[in-house]
């Protein structure tokens, strides 16, 4: 059978209409999957965010999460003959190495330990530094270091709403008392927990579950709130809520589960906990 010329312009206008259909009826279909996916994915989270009890006590980290750490720079640089550049290599040296004293069950006090990194920093980047210059460097800065801007009226906001309010720091009672009184922060906490009573750094785990044994609350009642990932990583592990600060310079690390809040400062934490009405329920 002939077709004449005048049919096979219609038909081929007919197989590229069909063309056309089938790529748009793919490409709607696609779209509808993916919409219907990322409703699911909204929908899932939802539910993990309403599945999270309203926590009866916020435990907050206090160096880098609640104070700024900046002052701490100069000091330090001055110390390494104007290396300001090595405070990241200074700060996890310290950390690196109270994780060491835990896992060996040995124990030196953060500021100890912290005056040992420095001087060890100090040698290998060929820099003479005596161990009194290296322990007046950290001690008299790190003990008087400012506030996050956003820290103070959040602070105020949770306390007035009813939270309860403490902190877990790797430093000393002694040295966590001075910087709250210098901060202006002494009257919003319930209770200061160091590492000292039971000598283990965080994010060991025993250290999340002292303070717990001290509420005498679960774990899924408390939330836990720090500026570093390692800190979280330890309080997840114990079975408490997280939330993430992201303060510049610190982010996730990839091989644990999220924390339960990502925020950018404790603003929009405070704005989030609002949303969540949490501000208009009574905590028992």
């Amino acid at each position: 059978m002939r077709i004449s010329t005048k049919n096979m312009s219609a038909v081929t206008k007919l197989i590229i209409n069909r063309k056309e259909l089938n790529r748009s009826m793919f490409l709607t279909f696609l779209i509808t999957i993916s919409l219907g996916l990322n409703a699911q994915e909204t929908k899932h989270n939802t539910n993990n965010m309403q599945l999270l009890p309203k926590p009866k006590v916020i435990v907050f980290d206090v160096n880098e999460t609640l104070l700024d750490m900046t002052p701490l720079k100069t000091s330090v640089g001055k110390a390494l003959n104007g290396r300001e550049d090595l405070l990241p290599l200074w700060f996890s040296t310290m950390l690196h190495y109270s994780l060491v004293e835990t896992l060996t069950e040995n124990y030196h006090s953060f500021g100890e330990i912290g005056t040992a990194a420095l001087m060890m920093v100090a040698e290998t980047k060929g820099i003479d530094i005596s161990y009194d210059d290296a322990k007046n460097s950290i001690v008299t800065s790190l003990r008087s270091l400012p506030t996050h801007s956003d820290v103070y009226g959040s602070l105020k906001k949770l306390r007035k709403e009813g939270f309860g309010i403490v902190s877990l720091t790797n430093s000393s009672p002694v040295g966590v008392a001075t910087q709250f009184k210098n901060a202006g922060l002494t009257e919003f906490f319930d209770n200061s927990y160091t590492v000292e009573a039971i000598q283990k750094y965080k994010p060991h785990l025993d250290t999340y579950k002292m303070v717990l044994k001290d509420l005498g609350i679960k774990p899924n009642e408390v939330l836990m709130v720090a500026a570093h990932a390692w800190d979280l990583a330890g309080a997840q592990k114990a079975g408490l809520q997280t939330a993430f600060i992201q303060r510049p310079g610190k982010v996730l690390y990839p091989n644990v589960k999220k924390p339960d809040y990502i925020v950018k400062d404790l603003n929009e934490l405070v704005k989030i906990f609002d949303q969540k009405g949490y501000f208009r329920m009574n905590i028992k």
